[in-house]
């Protein structure tokens, strides 16, 4: 098994990736579907004699402490009875779910929930998958010669968690130099810009100081500014705040009021 600065890769379980989470069951809501199946077709009459059978049943299931103790599926069917009964009160009947704007609009919430559930589990994979191909890039050390995408800090984040934690040098310093030297997704202002809020507060010190030293060094290459990483592991707050007064030292224009 191979290992980069220290770190040990972890053993990869995909059967955790792709196990979906099991949505947990809403006992009120089963109540809801079973009261709104029973009362289609019903008139008002017969949905309020349906309403005084299920308070009735209610009534004599205090008795006993299982069905009381249903997670609330009974008074959520009393409750949906009462609303039926109202609603029919002004329509008549027959009921008809498909024609329930209170149904409707629960099944609307649903499917977009349902929708933004998948949208966040297709990102997930996403971000999976661009992890396993980064540390596969640096395990064969070409990770210096890729170009970042959007959306790797959040591959970032998943490389950090499979660490334990940890903080992985070598892969903050890619970030670093991508960010210094606007390669690959940071040629965009924009990008760069928003890594400031997805990217450590170390990353961006050593970003701040290789774009202050390239400034003052243009000639300077990777091999010789590598001492950028150490300084930042051993004190990021005092890095960023050299790349501070290295910056407002070479360009004095910029920081006047």
């Amino acid at each position: 098994m191979s290992t980069t600065g220290g770190w040990r890769r972890p053993r990869r379980v995909p059967e955790a990736r792709v196990q979906e989470p099991r949505t947990p069951i809403d006992p009120a809501k089963l109540g809801r579907s079973s009261v709104r199946r029973r009362a289609r077709g019903m008139t008002h009459g017969e949905a309020v004699r349906a309403l005084a059978d299920a308070e009735l049943d209610a009534h004599l299931d205090r008795r006993h402490e299982e069905p009381a103790n249903d997670g609330g599926r009974g008074a959520a069917e009393l409750a949906e009875w009462r609303r039926i009964g109202r609603l029919l009160a002004v329509t008549g009947g027959p009921y008809d779910p498909d024609d329930d704007a209170v149904v409707q609009e629960e099944l609307a919430a649903e499917a977009a929930a349902a929708a933004a559930r998948e949208v966040e589990q297709r990102e997930a994979a996403r971000v999976f998958d661009r992890a396993d191909q980064l540390q596969a890039l640096r395990d064969r050390g070409l990770l210096e010669e890729t170009d970042p995408r959007e959306g790797d800090e959040a591959a970032r984040a998943e490389l950090t968690r499979r660490a334990g934690s940890y903080t992985q040098q070598d892969v903050d310093t890619w970030f670093a130099v991508a960010l210094a030297t606007h390669r690959g997704h940071y040629a965009d202002p924009a990008a760069r810009e928003a890594a400031t809020a997805l990217l450590p507060a170390p990353v961006l010190a050593q970003a701040a100081l290789l774009s202050a030293l390239t400034r003052l060094a243009p000639d300077a290459g990777a091999a010789e500014l590598g001492f950028t990483a150490r300084l930042t592991a051993a004190a990021p707050e005092a890095v960023a705040h050299l790349a501070a007064f290295l910056t407002r030292a070479t360009h004095p224009a910029e920081n006047r009021e």
